[in-house]
C-alpha cells in the first residue's frame, strides 16, 4: 500500500462485534484509523485527522499511541509536552467517528511512555511516564537534574463533560522506563472483577505494580546466569498481557492474586528465550508473533503455559534482589514459522557467482543486540521444491505429458479421478508410457492399448472418458475399457503437429493442410472442409473450453514465414478454418499457447483470452486476443534467454498459467491482483507438464536430458529466492574476489563478549559454552562499553551453509575490523595481499580509539588462505581503503594517504590533510579519486605521479553526512547520506580536462578557493528521498543486454534500483503519470508524496517508479481518465510501465 512516510507507532483497536481496526501515526501530522479489507488484500481509511506539521518533532504528537481498552478514546503524544485524547464514536449508520481533539499538554515536561488503563466501563483513563525538566534547564551544574522526580500520572476523559483532567500523580523510580497494563473493569453478566487494574512500572532490575489509593507491589527482575554477565543489571523493553521480555530477549511470565480489585501479591517466573523483539503480539489461536528489532520475525506457538513446578519463582510477598536464572532451549513456546527480513543491511555487491544469466546480489545483514549476523544470497525468481530425487529415463525425451482417462465431471460433489493416470514421454523414435497409481510403473506395449513403438506428437483427455494419442500416422482414440478408434493419414502424408482441448482436435499435416474434429457423444468426427495454408506449420494451440460453452471458436497457427494466424472454427463451412486475423513476428515461432488468464489490468472481473506466443530467438509474446472480433491486441514482449522458448499451459494455485521454457524457466500465472511472469530457480529444462498426484496435488514433471524432474512451488507470490550463511559479529564490509568466487568480509561488533574476554572469565570454549545454555541461536553476548569482537572470514558462498567458511582470523587486544581491499602492490610483482583497516579500543561517542591499524595479509592456496605479513600503526582508525595504481590508497580519519609495501610495514608515500571531519567512502577510475567525507559531502580529488601529490579540485556546495557512493562515469558520482537520501552530481567537462591536462596539479593549487571549499564546484543533476539509510550503492546490469542501472541498499533491508531514462520522450511521459497519480493515489496515512520524497532537498531529476506502478491497481475509469491525459490507451500506458522494468531487470 502506497504510504510514503515514516510509521511511528501503530496500535489495535478492539471493536464491538465488529472487525478491529488499527490506529497509525506517522510523521503526516496525522492519526489514521484503518480497516483490513480481505477480499481486496488491502487496508481502507476509515477516518483521518490532522494534529499537527509533518515530520518527526519534538512536541508534535506521534511517537506515543494508546488507546482505551473499550475503544471509546485514544491519546497520541510527543516526545515533550504534547498530548491529544481524541474520542471515538459511530454515527447512525454504524461509521467510526473522531471529536475534535482535547488537549492534556504538560509544559516543560518530557515523556516516556503512554498507555490506556482497563477500567472497564468507567470514563477512560491514560497513564503516562514523564518528568518535568523545569528546574533541571535553569540549573547549570546539573544537580536539579540528578534530583529530577519522574512520575506516574493518571489523565481521566469525563465523557459527561467532554474535557482531560490530571486525576493523579506518584513519584517512581528515576530509571522507570516502560508502562504496562493491568486487566480490570468489572463483567456487565456476572459482576466478577477482571482484573485490579492500574499498572505495572518497569523499572531497571524490578517491576512495582501501581494504582491509586492502593500498596505497590514490588518483584524483582531475575537476571541471567551466563557465565560472563553474573549480575549485569536489566530493564523490560516491550510487553503484552503478562508476558515481559528485557533487552537481552529473556521471557518473563508476570501474574498477579488478586481479591476483586485488591492485589494480594504479583509473581514473576522465567518463561524462554526469544530473540530481541521490538513488540509482541499474542493472538487468540494460542500463538505469540514477535516483531523482531533487527533479523527475522518469528511465530510461536504455545506448547505450554508456564506452569512448571520446578521453575523457580519470585513474589512481591518477598523481595529477593539476588533473583536469577539460568538460559535454557525453548520450552514452553515452538518456533512455527518466521519472516526473513535482511535488517541491518550494512553492504551489497552484485556478482554472478552462479554463471547465470542474471547476477545475485550478496547482502551482508548485522545481528544487533540479537546477534543473528548472516550473509545472505538473493536470486531473482521463484523458489522450487522437489518432490523426490532425480529420475534416469531409458531415453531422452524431447516432449512430456500427463493425463488420465476421466474428465473433470462432478458426481456426488466428487470429482472423477482427480489425480493424473499416465505420462508420456515421447522422443524422435518412440514413446515412453508410466503408469501411475500406489507406485509408478512402466507400461509395456503389450499391456496397453497405445502405440509405444512410434514418436508421440500429442496427447490429450477427450470427452468423458478417453484419451487421444496422435501419431505422425495418424491419431489413437482410447476408450477406458480399452476400445480404439484410429484416423490415418492420406498416403505420402504425415501429421507435423496438433492442437487440442477436451472437445476439439486440429491436426496439421505435411503440406499445411489442417484437419478438424469434434468431439459428439463421446466420438471424433472429422469436419468436411479442410484448409491448406501458404507456409509450413511449425506448432498449434487450441485453449481450454470455458465452462458452460461446448467449443471454441478459434484456433492459433505459427508459421515458418515468421507469422501467426488466428482461424475461426466457426461451424459454417463458408467460414470454417477461415484466417480471422494475422501477426507478423520478428522470428519463427518455436511455441504456441492459447489460455485464459485473469489479468486485472484488462479485466477485474473476468479472465481474458491470451496468446502466448515463444520464438526461437528466445523472445516471449503474450497478445490479448479480443474474442468477438478475434483481431490481435497489446502484445508484450520480454526476452527469457538465447534458446528457443517452450510453452505449456499449466495449472498453478488453481488457476491457469503457462510455464515457458528457455534457458531459464519462466511462470506466467495471476497473484494477489497481478499478472505475474517469474522466473523460476531451478535446472535448464527441455519440456516439462503439469502434475497431480496425491502427494503432489499440484505440481511439474519435467525432463532434461534423460532425466526427471518433479517438483512443486511452495511459495507462490515470491520473486527473490534468500539463502543464508551465518556470521559470528555484524559484518562493516563485503569484498568480493571475482576470480576466484570468494568473499572477504570484515567482522566487529561494539559491547560484545570476544573469545578473548571470554577467556579471561574462565571459558575457554565460548561457542560450547553458549550451546550449553542455549543461547548459541541469538549469537554472542552482550558486554559493556568499549569492548569489540572481531574476526576476518573468507567465505566460498557456492558451498553449503556449514562448510562455506575456508577460514576465520580472530582479532585479540579490544581491535576491530573496519574495512577491507585486495592490493596488487607494483614492488611485489605476482604476489597478492590483503590489507584490513582495524581500531583498538575504538568508542563511538565521541568517536575515537587507541589506534590505528593496516593489518596486511598475503594471499595464498588460491585466495583461501591469509598470511600476516606485518602491522602499521596509524593515527586514526583507516574506515576506507582501496588500490590505486599499484598502491594502497587509504583514508585515515581526516587524513588521505598513499602507501607502498615495505618489509616490516607500510610505507607511508604521500598525505593530503585538507578534510573536514573522516573520510568515509573513497573510488577511483585512473588517477581519478573520489572522496566521500563524513559531514561535507563528495570531494573530487586527483593522483598527480610526477609530483607524488594529492590535490582536491572540486566538492560539493551542500554539506552532506555520506554513508555511499559509486561512480556513474568519469565525471558523476551517486552518493547517499546518513538521512535517506540519493543524489547524483557532476562536475563540468572543462573542469574534468583542466584537471587531466595538467600533469603536476600546479595549476589547481594556485586557482582562489571558491566559498572556503575547492576551487570549483559539482552540479547537483538528481536528488530523492527514499525513507532508509544507504548502505551501498553500485552501478551494474541486472539481465542480458539489459541498460546499466543504479541498485541501492537501506539499512532497513531495502533493495531499490535508479534506472536511467533512454529518452526525453519516457521522462516526459513518467512525469506527468506521477504527477496524476499522487492525487489519484493518496498516501494511506495522509502524508504529501512529493513533500516526502523532497523531504530535506526538493526532489530533482528523478520519478517515483513505486508510484507509478500503482496505475496497474486504479480502477478502470480512473485508469482510461490517466491515460487519456497521457494520449495513450490504458493497455499503452501498462505495455510502457512493463517495457521499462522488463528491461532493466525489475519484476
Amino acid at each position: 500500500m502506497p504510504r510514503c512516510s515514516h510509521i511511528e507507532p501503530l496500535i489495535q483497536l478492539l471493536e464491538t462485534g465488529g472487525q478491529d481496526c488499527i490506529i497509525v501515526s506517522s510523521d503526516s501530522g496525522r492519526i489514521v484509523v484503518l480497516e483490513y479489507d480481505p477480499i481486496q488484500n488491502s487496508f481502507v481509511k476509515l477516518q483521518q485527522e490532522t494534529y499537527g506539521r509533518s515530520g518527526s518533532r519534538r512536541i508534535v504528537p506521534g511517537q506515543y499511541l494508546a488507546v482505551d481498552p473499550k475503544g471509546r478514546a485514544v491519546m497520541i503524544g510527543a516526545v515533550e509536552k504534547s498530548k491529544l485524547v481524541y474520542i471515538l464514536n459511530r454515527d447512525a449508520a454504524a461509521n467510526l467517528t473522531i471529536s475534535s481533539p482535547l488537549e492534556a499538554h504538560k509544559a516543560r515536561s518530557v515523556i516516556h511512555s503512554i498507555i490506556g488503563m482497563d477500567v472497564g466501563f468507567e470514563n477512560p483513563c491514560f497513564a503516562v511516564l514523564e518528568i518535568d525538566y523545569t528546574e533541571s534547564d535553569q540549573d547549570w551544574e546539573g544537580e536539579a537534574f540528578e534530583n529530577a522526580e519522574k512520575l506516574l500520572v493518571y489523565y481521566e476523559l469525563d465523557l459527561g463533560l467532554n474535557h482531560v483532567v490530571r486525576k493523579w500523580s506518584d513519584p517512581v523510580d528515576p530509571r522507570a522506563n516502560m508502562l504496562v497494563q493491568v486487566p480490570g473493569g468489572q463483567s456487565s453478566a456476572t459482576n466478577a472483577f477482571d482484573g485490579p487494574s492500574g499498572v505495572l512500572v518497569c523499572c531497571e532490575d524490578f517491576i512495582v505494580y501501581k494504582h491509586v489509593g492502593v500498596p505497590e507491589h514490588k518483584i524483582p527482575i531475575p537476571k541471567r546466569n551466563d557465565g560472563i554477565n553474573d549480575g549485569k543489571s536489566v530493564i523490560i523493553v516491550c510487553g503484552v498481557m503478562h508476558k515481559m521480555r528485557t533487552e537481552e530477549g529473556d521471557l518473563f511470565k508476570v501474574t498477579i492474586d488478586h481479591q476483586d480489585e485488591e492485589v494480594q501479591a504479583v509473581k514473576i517466573k522465567y518463561f524462554d528465550t526469544i530473540p530481541v523483539a521490538s513488540s509482541m503480539c499474542i493472538l487468540k489461536s494460542g500463538f505469540l508473533f514477535a516483531a523482531a528489532e533487527t533479523g527475522n520475525h518469528y511465530l510461536y506457538q504455545f506448547e505450554k503455559l508456564g506452569d512448571d513446578p520446578t521453575e523457580p519463582e519470585w513474589s512481591s510477598l518477598e523481595y529477593d534482589s539476588t533473583a536469577s536464572f539460568t538460559p535454557r532451549p525453548l520450552t514452553n513456546l515452538l518456533l512455527t514459522d518466521e519472516i526473513v527480513s535482511l535488517s541491518p543491511l550494512t553492504d551489497a555487491k552484485i556478482l554472478n557467482l552462479m554463471g547465470t544469466d542474471t547476477p545475485q546480489v550478496i547482502t551482508a545483514s548485522g545481528g544487533g543486540r540479537s546477534g543473528r549476523s548472516k550473509l545472505g544470497i538473493l536470486r531473482q525468481g521463484m523458489e522450487t521444491e522437489e518432490v523426490v530425487e532425480k529420475q534416469t529415463l531409458r531415453l531422452e525425451p524431447e516432449k512430456v505429458w500427463t493425463t488420465r482417462f476421466n474428465a473433470d465431471a462432478l458426481i456426488l460433489n466428487k470429482v472423477l479421478d482427480p489425480y493424473d493416470n499416465f505420462v508420456f514421454f515421447s522422443s524422435l523414435t518412440d514413446t515412453l508410457l508410466l503408469s501411475i497409481s500406489d507406485s509408478i510403473e512402466e507400461v509395456s506395449e503389450s499391456e496397453t492399448p497405445f502405440l509405444l513403438r512410434s514418436r508421440t506428437i500429442h496427447v490429450q483427455q477427450i470427452g468423458t472418458s478417453s484419451i487421444l494419442q496422435v501419431l505422425p500416422s495418424g491419431l489413437r482414440h482410447v476408450f477406458s475399457d480399452e476400445n480404439v478408434v484410429e484416423w490415418n493419414c492420406p498416403s505420402h502424408q504425415s501429421i507435423v503437429c496438433a492442437a487440442s482441448n477436451n472437445k476439439q482436435v486440429v491436426l496439421a499435416l505435411t503440406g499445411g493442410e489442417l484437419v478438424y474434429f469434434e468431439v459428439q457423444d463421446g466420438t471424433l468426427f472429422e469436419f468436411e472442409k479442410r484448409k491448406i495454408l501458404e507456409a509450413g506449420i511449425v506448432d498449434m494451440s487450441l485453449p481450454d473450453v470455458p465452462e458452460g460453452r461446448l467449443r471454441v471458436e478459434y484456433l492459433a497457427v505459427g508459421c515458418e514465414d515468421q507469422t501467426i494466424r488466428l482461424l475461426s472454427l466457426d461451424l459454417d463451412p463458408d467460414k470454417a478454418l477461415e484466417t480471422v486475423s494475422l501477426q507478423a513476428l520478428t522470428a519463427m515461432p518455436s511455441s504456441i499457447c492459447m489460455a485464459e488468464l485473469f489479468d486485472p489490468s484488462i479485466d477485474k472481473n473476468h479472465p481474458s483470452l491470451f496468446v502466448n506466443i515463444g520464438l526461437t530467438n528466445g523472445v516471449f509474446l503474450r497478445t490479448v486476443l479480443d474474442t468477438i472480433t478475434g483481431q490481435l491486441t497489446d502484445t508484450r514482449t520480454r526476452f527469457l534467454g538465447s534458446k528457443a522458448v517452450k510453452l505449456i499451459r499449466v495449472k498453478v494455485g488453481g488457476e491457469n498459467a503457462v510455464l515457458a521454457l528457455s534457458t531459464r524457466s519462466w511462470l506466467l500465472y495471476p497473484y494477489s491482483g497481478k499478472l505475474n511472469l517469474t522466473p523460476l530457480i531451478y535446472d535448464v529444462l527441455d519440456h516439462a507438464a503439469g502434475f497431480t498426484a496425491e502427494v503432489c496435488p499440484e505440481g511439474f514433471i519435467a525432463v532434461a536430458g534423460n532425466s526427471l524432474r518433479m517438483f512443486t512451488l511452495p511459495k507462490l507470490g515470491t520473486t527473490v529466492q534468500q539463502s543464508f550463511h551465518p556470521l559470528t559479529y555484524t559484518p562493516r564490509q563485503l569484498l568480493p574476489d571475482t576470480s576466484k568466487n570468494l568473499l572477504y568480509i570484515a567482522e566487529s561488533d561494539h559491547r560484545c563478549v570476544s573469545e578473548e574476554l571470554a577467556k579471561k572469565k574462565g571459558i575457554d570454549n565460548l561457542e560450547a559454552h553458549l550451546a550449553s545454555i542455549g543461547l548459541d541461536a541469538y549469537g554472542p553476548l552482550r558486554a559493556d562499553e568499549g569492548e569489540w569482537a572481531s574476526c576476518i572470514r573468507i567465505l566460498d558462498p557456492l558451498k553449503e551453509p556449514g562448510e562455506s567458511t575456508l577460514e576465520k582470523i580472530i582479532l585479540d587486544n579490544n581491535e576491530a575490523a573496519f574495512s577491507l581491499a585486495l592490493v596488487d602492490f607494483a614492488n611485489r610483482p605476482g604476489e597478492h595481499f590483503l590489507v584490513v583497516g582495524t581500531g583498538s579500543d575504538a568508542h563511538l561517542a565521541p568517536r575515537a580509539c587507541r589506534s590505528g591499524y593496516l593489518r596486511t595479509y598475503k594471499v595464498l592456496e588460491d585466495g583461501r588462505k591469509l598470511e600476516l605479513l606485518h602491522s602499521t600503526e596509524t593515527d586514526d582508525i583507516p574506515t576506507a581503503i582501496i588500490p590505486l595504481e599499484g598502491r594502497l590508497l587509504a583514508g585515515v580519519g581526516k587524513a588521505l594517504r598513499i602507501y607502498d609495501m615495505g618489509k616490516k610495514k607500510l610505507l607511508r608515500k604521500a598525505e593530503n590533510k585538507s578534510f573536514a571531519t573522516n573520510i568515509k567512502t573513497l573510488e577511483s577510475i585512473g588517477n581519478r579519486i573520489i572522496i566521500g567525507d563524513m559531514q561535507e559531502s563528495i570531494l573530487y580529488g586527483a593522483y598527480k605521479a610526477p609530483e607524488n601529490r594529492l590535490i582536491v579540485f572540486a566538492d560539493d556546495t551542500s554539506p552532506r553526512w555520506i554513508t555511499a557512493s559509486t561512480l556513474v562515469d568519469y565525471d558523476t558520482v551517486a552518493g547517499g547520506d546518513k538521512f535517506g537520501n540519493i543524489f547524483i552530481s557532476r562536475i563540468s567537462r572543462q573542469t574534468s580536462n583542466q584537471v587531466d591536462e595538467d600533469p603536476t596539479g600546479a595549476g589547481i593549487l594556485h586557482e582562489k578557493s571558491l566559498f572556503m571549499g575547492a576551487p570549483h564546484k559539482s552540479q547537483l543533476l538528481a536528488h530523492f528521498h527514499i525513507g532508509d539509510i544507504v548502505t551501498s550503492l553500485q552501478k551494474t546490469s541486472l539481465v542480458a543486454g539489459g541498460r546499466e542501472v543504479i541498485v541501492y541498499t537501506g539499512l532497513m533491508g531495502s533493495v531499490g534500483m535508479l534506472v536511467p531514462f533512454a529518452t526525453k520522450t519516457d521522462i516526459d511521459f513518467f512525469s506527468t503519470l506521477e504527477m496524476h497519480l499522487r492525487t489519484e493515489t493518496p498516501s494511506l496515512v495522509g502524508r504529501d508524496h512529493l513533500a516526502y520524497r523532497g523531504s530535506y532537498v526538493p526532489v530533482k531529476g528523478v520519478v517515483d517508479g513505486d508510484l507509478c506502478d500503482e496505475f496497474a491497481l486504479l480502477p478502470m475509469n480512473k485508469q482510461a481518465q490517466i491515460a487519456g491525459e497521457l494520449d495513450r490507451t490504458v493497455s499503452e500506458v501498462l505495455k510502457k510501465l512493463e517495457l521499462i522494468k522488463s528491461a532493466s531487470g525489475w519484476s
